[in-house]
């Protein structure tokens, strides 16, 4: 099933972190054959000891993907990097407060810091630039389901559902820019 009707996608990653979603997304790619422009945001990259350290390959029983998982962290910071015909990477050393995209991606994954941890990154105004950064009819995704998140991406626009989570959560959020 396609979520988008364009065959190009446009995605923004808030909280590039270990890479884990970039990865996941490339692989799901290569069944759908969409064509993804992903941009990953990431304020304190991981240091090449740490990235060392993540066996997701294995655990995705997808060695064959590891070269790709490693040029991902390998790769110079504001450049765009082809890592397989269908998936090329932006990855942007920036706070997320200095996006200010507008209507450019079908999809953003807000995978910052819980709200308890950084509840500087679960506002109203951090939302407004989420709204403004999405086409229309694009979505929003987080692994966080609190209140006043919600309520915070309803005060902007925001059609927002709750979700059942992935294992280790009880829900998440969707968010829909009408």
């Amino acid at each position: 099933m396609r979520l988008f009707k364009d065959k190009h996608i446009a995605i923004l990653e808030i909280g590039f972190g270990t890479g884990l979603n970039a990865i996941i997304t490339a692989l799901e790619i290569e069944k759908q054959g969409s064509i993804v422009q992903y941009t990953g945001v990431e304020k304190y990259p991981l240091k090449p000891v740490e990235v060392a350290q993540l066996d997701y390959m294995t655990a995705l029983k997808r060695g064959d993907m590891q070269s790709k998982f490693n040029l991902m962290h390998s790769a110079d910071w504001e450049q765009d990097i082809q890592v397989s015909p269908n998936f090329t990477l932006l990855k942007q050393q920036k706070d997320f407060s200095a996006i200010t995209d507008k209507e450019l991606y079908n999809l953003i994954y807000f995978d910052a810091f819980g709200a308890r941890v950084q509840p500087e990154l679960w506002t109203v105004t951090v939302f407004e630039s989420m709204f403004k950064a999405l086409k229309k009819d694009g979505y929003l995704v987080t692994y966080c389901a609190k209140g006043s998140v919600r309520r915070a991406m309803l005060a902007v626009g925001f059609l927002v559902e709750r979700l059942p989570g992935p294992p280790g959560k009880r829900e998440m959020l969707r968010a829909k820019k009408p």
